[in-house]
């Protein structure tokens, strides 16, 4: 047999869960640890964070840009989020998912569910903070947004809440070092390899 006819094809992990609830420090962690799994770079129109790259981060794009690439359908999944453009690149995932590597979707309940529609084929997680008052605590210690900004995030986060019982899979963080086992748990204790 050939490498190729070994080689099997990589799966799709889609992470939803509010913003600030500690998805980004979770899916670090196991990419890090983790030589085959790959983070889906998604693309925004959302102006770029002290200390994000382009290509990166997220590939950064106009509103033009952005909705001629809905136009030409080349997005697995798009929607708009506080107020801007982000979409996953069909591209993209096809090509790492044929090539063996596992990938991971960091995107909102609006995506996920758009996905889950579509009947995408992936394992879908919710990452949910212990309390909303928690999550508060936590935005405003990053220390990135203003109190506005907070207050449309947590206005969201109680919204996109309302979605977790459509999740076949659910992580609470209320304990990194518990949220990160559980979802390793969910990604590599299924038997996936």
């Amino acid at each position: 047999m050939t490498e190729n006819a070994v080689r099997r094809k990589g799966h799709l992990f889609i992470i939803s869960g509010p913003s600030g609830v500690g998805k980004s420090s979770l899916l670090k962690r196991l990419l890090a640890n983790h030589d085959n799994l790959r983070f889906s770079v998604s693309t925004t129109t959302r102006q770029p964070r002290v200390g994000e790259q382009d290509g990166v981060d997220y590939n950064f794009v106009t509103q033009e840009e952005f909705t001629a690439d809905i136009e030409q359908d080349l997005f697995l999944e798009w929607a708009v989020v506080h107020g801007n453009y982000y979409g996953t690149s069909k591209k993209q995932i096809q090509t790492m998912t044929e090539s063996g590597l596992d990938v991971i979707l960091d995107i909102d309940v609006q995506g996920s569910q758009n996905l889950m529609k579509k009947n995408i084929d992936g394992i879908y997680i919710f990452i949910a903070p212990p309390s909303i008052d928690e999550l508060r605590k936590r935005l405003i210690g990053r220390g990135t947004d203003s109190e506005e900004v907070i207050a449309t995030r947590l206005k969201n986060a109680e919204k996109e809440m309302e979605y977790m019982d459509k999740y076949p899979n659910i992580v609470f963080n209320d304990d990194l070092e518990e949220a990160y086992n559980k979802l390793e748990e969910i990604i590599y204790g299924g038997g996936i390899k």
